[in-house]
C-alpha cells in the first residue's frame, strides 16, 4: 500500500503536535503533594463538622430557638439551642481533657450555662467551643495521639484521638436532630442547599 505524500505530512504533523505536548506538560511544574500530619487531619474533620453545625445553628430564627418537636416520642427533648449548648459545652469538655486541664467556661452537666439563652450569646459559646477545640487538635502529635488521659466522662483513660474523633462523632449526631427541627419550621439547612 502506498502513502501519499498529504498523508505522510498528517501523520508527521500530528505526531510533532503530540512530542511537543508531551514535552510542554513534563515542563509544567508538578503540583505538589500535600503532606498533612495528624495533627491536620483531626482538625479537618473538626473544621468539616464546624462549617455544617454552625450555619444550620445560625440558620434558626431567635424566636424558634426555644422549638422542641412535640409530636411522636419527643418528649423531654432538647429545645433547638440546648442542642447547641450541649454540643458546645462537650466540645469544651472534650477539648480540655485533651489539654489535661479544667474546662475554661461553665458547662453545666453539659447542657451549658443556664444564663446564656439569646440567641447571640449561645452562638458565642458554641464558636468559642470551637476555637478551644482546634487550640486542644493543635497539641496532637505523632507522638502523643494514643497517649491516654483522663476520661472527662468518670473513671478510666483515653487516646486524645478517641477525644478528638469524638468532637466530630458527637456533634453529628446533635447536627442530624438540628436539621429535623429545622425542616419541621419550615427551614432548608444551609448544607443541603448545595
Amino acid at each position: 500500500m502506498r502513502m501519499t505524500s498529504g498523508v505522510m505530512a498528517g501523520g508527521l504533523a500530528a505526531c510533532a503536535v503530540m512530542v511537543l505536548a508531551v514535552g510542554a506538560a513534563a515542563q509544567m511544574p508538578k503540583p505538589k503533594v500535600e503532606r498533612r500530619n495528624v495533627t491536620d487531619v483531626i482538625d479537618h474533620t473538626v473544621q468539616n463538622l464546624e462549617k455544617e453545625f454552625v450555619p444550620a445553628a445560625e440558620a434558626m430564627p431567635e424566636d424558634k430557638f426555644g422549638f422542641a418537636p412535640t409530636n411522636g416520642e419527643f418528649k423531654g427533648v432538647r429545645t433547638f439551642a440546648q442542642q447547641i449548648k450541649h454540643v458546645a459545652a462537650v466540645n469544651y469538655e472534650l477539648a480540655a481533657a485533651i489539654l489535661e486541664e479544667k474546662p475554661p467556661v461553665e458547662i453545666g452537666d453539659e447542657a451549658g450555662p443556664a444564663s446564656i439563652t439569646s440567641k447571640a450569646h449561645v452562638m458565642k459559646y458554641l464558636k468559642d467551643s470551637f476555637e478551644y477545640v482546634h487550640k486542644a487538635i493543635a497539641t496532637i502529635n505523632e507522638q502523643n495521639l494514643v497517649e491516654t488521659v483522663k476520661s472527662p466522662f468518670g473513671e478510666g483513660t483515653v487516646s486524645r484521638l478517641g477525644l478528638a474523633s469524638a468532637v466530630a462523632s458527637h456533634g453529628y449526631d446533635h447536627y442530624g436532630q438540628m436539621v429535623v427541627y429545622l425542616r419541621m419550621n419550615g427551614i432548608v439547612p444551609p448544607a443541603s442547599r448545595y
